[in-house]
């Protein structure tokens, strides 16, 4: 697999359809299991558009960090599975490997041990560099996670930060000869300081000063925070469309794009809206993770009905343990119930019901989960069904809510015409 046109040929072809009046926002997908990566790949092949898979670095990253939740992948084996499964289906469309989140403390475990600042940093460096010597396409820099720095980061220790990590992965790039890699800043988070819209801008713009004063690219996506928050299983945050449309303007002035981050969840009347307000992209991942889990759990109510207990995957009880006990939860959930105990979570059956639901993808890679899979596809094909095939179709129809809301079909097509 490889793409005819760089991700920043692909944006600057977008921009010249768009001047030509059509409307699209594209879409960024958080690879959470190989399921999702064959649903992803088939959909864009389908539908016809580029396809954006953006990887945090809890999900995949390099083996000396800890690897990735996905699979176990660290960033080569990411894209080699990937272009694995896209020969296998004759995929011929676009498709980017994008870092999500990269950078210090970005790893749940390097936060909650609170590296040191020099250490942090350099882990981030060498991660990114992984990244591009594997082939990622695009970079998030995000230095706006810091345990020494309390909620919010300073903006200027965020714009340093910022600087000093491009500046190490450009040295880098050139050094090897790599060509075709761009990058995106900015995070959702509140801590990064970048809540209003003259905060926004105001970075922007000292941004574009620095860099230029380095000779270094300005990133091909800004994020901004819209209002979007994800929690339990639902968008709990406020959309603010007016701030939406006014950071998509803010962005264009400076011939970068608006990408939001959080968009699980959300309504179709609000998805829509994303084209017509000028939101560049969206991220979503959690949602995708969430469908995946659940039509697992419908294969294992049919297994239930019609196999023999003492011949039952347990697949429901499997993923439930690991769910509970891995505590990535407390990311998701609300109110007191983050500081729960786990024996606590484990005695309330609606709890329980939730969380595997909410983090039922964290357990894939799971040596005992893999094995009780096995089992269910095989009680499964004994009555004649096709269980992969069934989670593949519910992860495709996930995304193609969001690829129809966005008017992505037939998206490569023109962008190849007007390059």
């Amino acid at each position: 697999m490889k793409n005819d046109m760089t991700i920043t040929q692909m944006m600057r072809a977008s921009e010249k359809l768009k001047k030509q009046g059509q409307r699209f926002t594209h879409l960024g997908i958080g690879p959470m299991s190989e399921n999702l990566l064959r649903a992803a790949l088939e959909l864009s092949k389908e539908k016809d558009f580029p396809l954006i898979l953006i990887a945090s670095r809890n999900q995949v990253d390099g083996d000396e960090f800890g690897g990735g939740y996905v699979c176990g992948f660290d960033q080569k084996r990411f894209v080699a599975k990937t272009n694995e499964i896209a020969e296998e289906i004759g995929y011929d469309n676009l498709c980017y490997f994008c870092r999500d989140h990269g950078g210090p403390w970005q790893r749940d475990k390097e936060r909650a041990g609170r590296l040191p600042v020099n250490e942090a940093m350099k882990i981030a460096k060498r991660s990114y560099i992984e990244d591009i010597e594997s082939g990622f396409h695009l970079l998030h820099i995000d230095p706006t996670k810091d345990p020494f720095c309390g909620k919010v980061v300073p903006l200027d220790l965020v714009l340093h930060r910022t600087l000093e990590l491009i500046e190490t992965v450009e040295a880098k790039r050139k050094e090897l000869g790599i060509e075709g890699v761009a990058y995106e800043v900015g995070t959702e988070e509140t801590m990064g300081g970048l809540i209003s819209a003259e905060a926004f801008e105001g970075f922007i713009r000292e941004l574009k000063a620095k860099l230029s004063e380095r000779n270094l690219p300005m990133p091909l996506f800004v994020v901004g925070q819209t209002g979007t928050l994800t929690r339990l299983t639902s968008n709990v945050g406020s959309y603010d469309r007016a701030t939406a449309g006014a950071l998509g303007r803010i962005v264009e002035k400076y011939g970068t794009g608006l990408k939001e981050h959080n968009g699980d969840y959300l309504s179709n009347e609000i998805l829509l809206e994303h084209p017509i307000i000028g939101v560049t992209a969206m991220n979503v991942a959690p949602e995708f993770g969430l469908v995946e889990t659940e039509a697992l759990l419908e294969l294992c109510a049919t297994e239930e009905k019609f196999t023999e207990e003492k011949k039952r995957s347990n697949v429901k009880a499997i993923v439930s343990k690991y769910a509970i006990g891995g505590e990535r939860w407390r990311k998701w959930m609300v109110g007191g119930k983050r500081e729960a105990s786990v024996k606590e979570i484990a005695a309330n059956a609606e709890d329980v019901a939730l969380i595997t639901k909410m983090c039922g993808h964290y357990t894939l890679n799971e040596p005992e989960v893999k094995e009780a899979l096995s089992k269910l596809y095989g009680n499964l094909s004994a009555l004649g069904l096709n269980g992969h095939t069934y989670v593949v179709k519910k992860i495709k129809d996930s995304i193609d809510r969001y690829v129809y809301c966005f008017n992505l079909y037939g998206l490569t097509t023109k962008l190849r015409n007007v390059l």
